[in-house]
């Protein structure tokens, strides 16, 4: 009789360890976005004006996704996510109408060593650098780019057929890194690779990363490299089809609290090879931006947000332009929560081009400006679930 009882008990144990190796949970998650916006001056066709929109993502791109993990037991779990991007004020899909264009990727997460996924995800600099900078999901994000997004750090470009690497945190430290392959029979051509790093000490943050895409040959304003591994927003990044035989970007940021305050700075290069961009075909279109952010927690429902970034830009033939562009940008928001899923906002931005023939053009404004100034006032809602 014993023994059939142990039997049984042994019996109940292995299913319930089973059972326990085997849980699983898929959640669908998801934001909503939608604004009113006003530019000053939005040039269309022949003719520019000022510009009143309703607006969707203006800050966060509104989405919905799904995402799930698998316990396999001894520390290893299995994982996917499924991220569509859309325009809620239109109900049309996103990142050039892909059904699963903000992420798509499966992998394995160990609980010793990290996490390794293939698919369609985000490169190092959006992981490591941009969480300090004001282009940073929980700050402005998409209306604070820096000009055209020329680092990524606004993730206008996802990497597809990437695979990736995050380690687990090490007393701060995190690192990782992407290769995405070209699916092409020529290897190098049309491929990208990243890497990164941050480390974190209480009220201290820093980080840095590296990303280089190599385009398709001769790149063209009117078709930029790197097309098959990434999409640029509507009308180019910016836009502009600011594309490259080769985009090579690198930068880093810190960040300190002082309590509800948080300040940081952020320096990003960006160079674009061969680039289609700016009438300069056959030369070399570079950037540099330097940002100075700052945001405060007025109360748990209040905060304000301040950014300052100049960009110093280089064209190689200036027959066109005849100068190296310069941006001032600044950016200020302030935002209330409602709840802890729902939030109301404003948010204020000023740019300033300088050089023969640039003008002004905010990333999210609708346009570009009929001169070097342009000015973007948004209120909008946002609701997570």
């Amino acid at each position: 009789m014993k023994k059939k009882i142990s039997f049984a008990l042994a019996t109940a144990g292995a299913f319930a360890a089973s059972a326990a190796h085997a849980q699983s949970s898929v959640t669908l998650y998801g934001l909503i976005d939608a604004g009113i916006m006003y530019t000053n001056n939005v040039v269309s066709g022949k003719t520019s004006g000022p510009l009143w929109q309703a607006t969707s993502g203006n800050i966060n791109g509104s989405r919905f996704g799904v995402r799930g993990s698998e316990d396999l037991g001894g520390g290893l779990k299995a994982l996917f996510v499924l991220e569509n991007g859309f325009n809620v004020q239109s109900g049309k899909l996103g990142q050039d109408s892909r059904l699963f264009g903000r992420q798509a990727y499966v992998g394995l997460s160990s609980s010793q060593f990290g996490t390794l996924t293939l698919g369609r995800q985000y490169d190092s600099l959006v992981d490591y650098v941009a969480p300090l900078s004001a282009t940073a999901g929980t700050f402005g994000d998409a209306s604070f780019a820096h000009p055209f997004d020329n680092d990524n750090l606004n993730h206008s470009l996802r990497i597809s057929n990437a695979v990736k690497f995050a380690s687990n945190d090490y007393a701060g430290i995190k690192f990782g890194g992407l290769y995405a392959f070209s699916n092409n029979t020529d290897f190098a051509m049309n491929r990208a690779y990243s890497f990164g790093a941050s480390y974190t000490n209480g009220p201290l943050s820093v980080a840095g990363g590296f990303l280089q895409i190599n385009g398709s040959k001769g790149a063209t304003a009117s078709s930029p490299g790197a097309v098959d591994l990434a999409e640029s927003t509507a009308n180019g990044k910016g836009g502009f089809a600011l594309g490259a035989d080769r985009m090579r970007s690198f930068g880093g940021g810190i960040n300190y609290a002082f309590g509800p305050f948080v300040t940081g700075f952020v320096y990003t290069r960006s160079e674009y090879e061969n680039s289609g961009s700016f009438g300069s075909t056959g030369g070399t279109v570079s950037f540099n931006n330097f940002e100075v952010n700052g945001k405060y927690a007025v109360t748990p429902a209040l905060s304000l947000g301040l950014a300052y970034t100049y960009t110093n830009g280089h064209v190689d033939n200036t027959s066109t332009f005849g100068a190296d562009p310069k941006w001032h940008q600044v950016d200020f928001q302030t935002v209330y929560k409602l709840s802890k899923r729902t939030d109301v906002y404003l948010e204020a931005m000023y740019q300033h081009a300088s050089g023969k023939n640039y003008v002004a053009f905010i990333n999210t404004a609708g346009g570009a400006s009929s001169t070097a100034n342009q000015v973007v006032g948004t209120v909008g809602m946002r609701t997570r679930f």
